[in-house]
């Protein structure tokens, strides 16, 4: 599975800034090349050097070293936004796949009407009504993208549930769960995954918006999103100051998303399988081409030779018709 996805241009690029971003998260715990909160009147506006990596901003703060420990509060988010996304979309799309019909509908009608609320929009009126925190930022994205996963995933769900295996199944004695668990989620796992990664994706830029807008990460939480607050109001005297916030909120939602599309690609059978057909047909299309030139060249000595094609030799005498 891994090598599929690395073999893949987007899906290498994806791995390797995720796995750039929990490095430096983890590092982070430990080390910073300044202390992020420290302000230093005398150091306002550096520019970029070896003392400060990316400069610092309007009061004195190591940019780097700010950004640094926020990859933590991004890393944060996007992995408990994942798995709350993952919980509510699994449970929601078990209720409207395998309990009865009225219940089915109802369930149908209630994700058309949720999914209809912006998951920014949510997180704002959570936020608003229970405060600012990165709990609040996880739990609201998390649900609206679980709404959303179940509502995408309820047909492709549907048609699983009516294949001939899992007739089999239930035929045999195998419960809802069973099904579920054994047959449904796995065969559905490609679209679950690029639904998780776009949910993640989508996590990253809530929490950026939010703690812009003051809604999401409190001030004494490192945040991408309240740095680039900070900078955006010296963008026109300092634009190069808000770069590295902006472009290191950029890098992690374009290498989320294509996370997802490198796993679908890669575990997704009919794609893997158009592959190896592929593969199989080129081996064979090259071993058939060999045999035939192989023929061709044996026949070709054969001829120069004057022998048979079972080995003998035949001597032909100028006037005389062997």
């Amino acid at each position: 599975m891994i090598r599929r996805i690395v073999s893949r241009p987007t899906g290498c690029f994806a791995v390797v800034v995720l796995a750039l971003l929990v490095v430096l998260a983890a590092v982070s715990l430990l080390w910073t090349p300044q202390d992020p909160f420290r302000a230093d009147p005398f150091r306002q506006w550096a520019a970029p050097s070896p003392a400060h990596w990316f400069g610092t901003d309007a009061s004195g703060r190591d940019i780097a070293s700010y950004l640094l420990a926020g990859t933590r509060t991004t890393v944060l988010v996007a992995v408990g936004s994942g798995v709350v996304a993952s919980v509510v979309g699994i449970v929601l799309t078990a209720v409207g796949s395998l309990t009865a019909r009225w219940v089915r509908e109802g369930t149908a009608v209630l994700l058309d009407i949720l999914v209809a609320f912006p998951t920014l929009l949510t997180a704002m009126l959570l936020t608003a009504v229970f405060g600012g925190s990165l709990g609040i930022v996880v739990v609201s994205v998390g649900l609206s993208f679980g709404v959303t996963i179940a509502r995408v995933a309820r047909g492709e769900i549907r048609r699983i549930a009516r294949s001939d295996y899992v007739v089999a199944a239930r035929a045999s004695g195998v419960g809802p769960l069973g099904v579920l668990t054994r047959h449904l989620v796995p065969n559905a796992a490609p679209l679950f995954t690029v639904q998780l990664s776009l949910a993640m994706a989508t996590a990253v830029l809530a929490e950026a918006g939010l703690s812009y807008l003051g809604y999401g990460a409190g001030s004494d939480t490192a945040s991408w999103g309240n740095l680039l607050a900070d900078l955006q109001t010296y963008i026109g005297v300092h634009p190069w100051s808000a770069t590295w916030p902006g472009a290191a909120i950029a890098l992690v939602v374009a290498a989320l998303s294509l996370l997802g599309d490198a796993v679908r690609d890669a575990s997704d059978p009919r794609l893997t399988t158009g592959d190896r057909a592929s593969g199989d047909r080129d081996t064979g299309d090259r071993a058939s081409g060999d045999r035939a030139s192989g023929d061709r060249d044996t026949g070709d000595r054969a001829a120069a030779d004057g022998s048979g094609p079972d080995g003998t030799t035949t001597t032909t005498t100028p006037g005389v018709t062997a």
